[in-house]
């Protein structure tokens, strides 16, 4: 397995795509090996607090679905490309710690989709977002027409994905689809501190809070602000609730242990 690149240090994987001779497009084998190693680390959650997503170099992060790949496809054999490529995100979208992507260059196509899966996004300032599938008569297929609406809104949404346009780095950020811009050359490195910085709080409290978030999206305020109040006093029994309230209280950082 060559295609995917995973790496674990001090609680954070880096997980990288890795064909940067195509610029990383995604594949059928390219999703399969994703999906292995996102069940991977979801079978391995002790010390896990943090993952980073990335592609190989510094022109893509992923440009997209391998088109050439597609270009022989049965409607069937569409439909099982499809189910394949929602199965991924939604693991990768499912794992109970914060997920960041590191968009380095272009993410078009299923790379914007894949982007969108994740729960931070953060881009270099050579990178460009975009659903260009209308170019080819297609729709966006793994899942674009609806987490893209979710994350800036129906209208913004159905602008990309019905014109194809690509939009840079700054408009990205301006419309939402990322949350900051690092200049290329830095982009893993500061990455890398957020993702530190994460790692450092209470991670059975950042589980809780992204759990939370995402049930309570799903709901009227008022049983998402009951997901709120469960969580938050079940947290009080929790040996890292009662060591970060210690610390403060004494002045020390805190020593979580994850329970």
């Amino acid at each position: 397995m060559d295609l995917v690149k995973v790496t674990c240090t001090d609680g954070i994987a880096w997980m990288e795509i890795h064909r940067p001779k195509a610029m990383n497009a995604l594949t059928q084998a390219v999703l399969t090996e994703l999906e292995v190693e996102i069940a991977s680390l979801a079978a391995d959650l002790a010390d896990l607090r943090v993952v980073v997503l990335t592609g190989a170099g510094e022109k893509a992060f992923v440009a997209g679905a391998d088109i050439r790949e597609m270009a022989t496809m049965t409607p069937a054999e569409a439909a099982a490309f499809s189910a394949l490529g929602h199965r991924v995100l939604g693991a990768l979208e499912a794992l109970p710690v914060p997920v960041i992507a590191a968009v380095n260059g272009f993410a078009l196509g299923g790379g914007c989709e894949l982007a969108l899966a994740c729960d931070l996004v953060y881009a270099a300032e050579n990178a460009r977002f975009g659903q260009p599938e209308v170019k080819l008569g297609l729709i966006p297929g793994f899942g674009g027409t609806q987490r893209l609406a979710r994350r800036i809104g129906p209208m913004r949404a159905l602008d990309l994905v019905v014109t194809g346009r690509m939009v840079g780095a700054a408009e990205a950020r301006s419309l939402g689809l990322c949350l900051d811009v690092f200049p290329a050359d830095e982009l893993k490195s500061r990455v890398q501190t957020i993702a530190e910085g994460i790692a450092a709080m209470g991670p059975v409290a950042v589980r809780a809070a992204k759990a939370t978030q995402a049930r309570g999206l799903d709901g009227p305020l008022a049983t998402g602000n009951a997901l709120e109040r469960d969580a938050f006093a079940l947290l009080f029994a929790t040996s890292d609730a009662r060591e970060g309230m210690a610390a403060f209280t004494e002045k020390r950082d805190p020593v979580f242990q994850g329970r």
